[in-house]
């Protein structure tokens, strides 16, 4: 008998593209706030005239280069299983002031700046994939992070990031080197759904030595009280914590249809040893 998880995923595939047919809806990830300033994550994203891919292009501009959102349009362009509201900008060239529209999938769902460098976090790209698990034909989001400054890249790492429906909400984050050994700091950069039954993402990067390392990513999901599966990191600095190592761990439950629970634990030890990382 199929589990529910099994279950829960296919309607969820099944649902999503049933509404994908019957009309447009912007993920949350990509509501930007208006009078509020934004980076462009997209290198040489285009600046329209008015919110439509067949409007003249004013201008391009380059990753890391500061906006300020100036009015959310309505129109809502879909690009694979991105979909975002067209935005007005403002923004400045040396001492030029300019306006115009960009597509808000070509924006930074998230920036930080650390240690004077400037660190963005974005959705880059939607691809068919074939789930074998489930025997199902997915739309796979892949998400990256970038190191810059100013202009220019210094690294980046991409990673799959979750479905539509996983796309309400997204942050990125800094977080201290956690005291593993040559480690300047730690990146977060989190998607998640605000629905029972919808995953969300953690993922978590390492910068080192100008270097972005991107460590095994964390799911977690939840239905009620009927099922759960969450998965953590156990860093140095946490309790229970060892040196030069971090922990994984994973808790399941699921009810099975005399309403009785079913749990399941794992854990894994991944060794660092200042430059990359070993499972155990």
């Amino acid at each position: 008998m199929k589990t529910f998880f099994t279950i829960l995923f296919v309607f969820i595939v099944q649902i999503f593209s049933a509404q994908e047919d019957d009309y447009a809806y912007a993920n949350g990830v990509f509501d930007f706030e208006e009078n509020k300033t934004q980076k462009i994550f997209t290198d040489w994203t285009r600046i329209r005239q008015s919110p439509n891919v067949s409007s003249p292009v004013l201008d391009s501009l380059q990753s890391n280069q500061q906006i300020l959102i100036v009015k959310k349009d309505e129109t809502i362009l879909k690009l694979g299983e991105r979909r975002a509201n067209w935005y007005k900008i403002s923004y400045q060239k040396g001492d030029t002031t300019s306006e115009g529209y960009v597509w808000g999938g070509n924006l930074a769902v998230g920036y930080r700046n650390k240690n004077g460098y400037d660190f963005l976090f974005g959705l880059t790209k939607t691809l068919t994939k074939k789930d074998p698990g489930f025997n199902v034909t997915i739309q796979q989001n892949y998400a990256s992070v970038k190191v810059m400054e100013g202009n220019a890249l210094i690294d980046e790492v991409s990673f799959e990031t979750g479905s539509g429906e996983s796309l309400s909400y997204g942050s990125f984050a800094t977080e201290s080197n956690h005291k593993l050994k040559n480690v300047e700091l730690t990146l977060k950069a989190i998607v998640s759904g605000e629905a029972c039954g919808i995953p969300g993402y953690d993922q978590y990067i390492l910068f080192r030595n100008k270097k972005l390392i991107a460590l095994p990513q964390l799911m977690s999901v939840g239905d009620a009280d009927v099922y759960y599966h969450s998965e953590e990191f156990i860093f140095p600095n946490d309790k229970g914590g060892i040196p030069n190592a971090f922990i994984f761990k994973m808790k399941e439950m699921e009810k099975d249809d005399k309403d009785r629970e079913k749990k399941k634990k794992a854990t894994k030890v991944y060794s660092w040893d200042g430059n990359s990382y070993k499972l155990k």
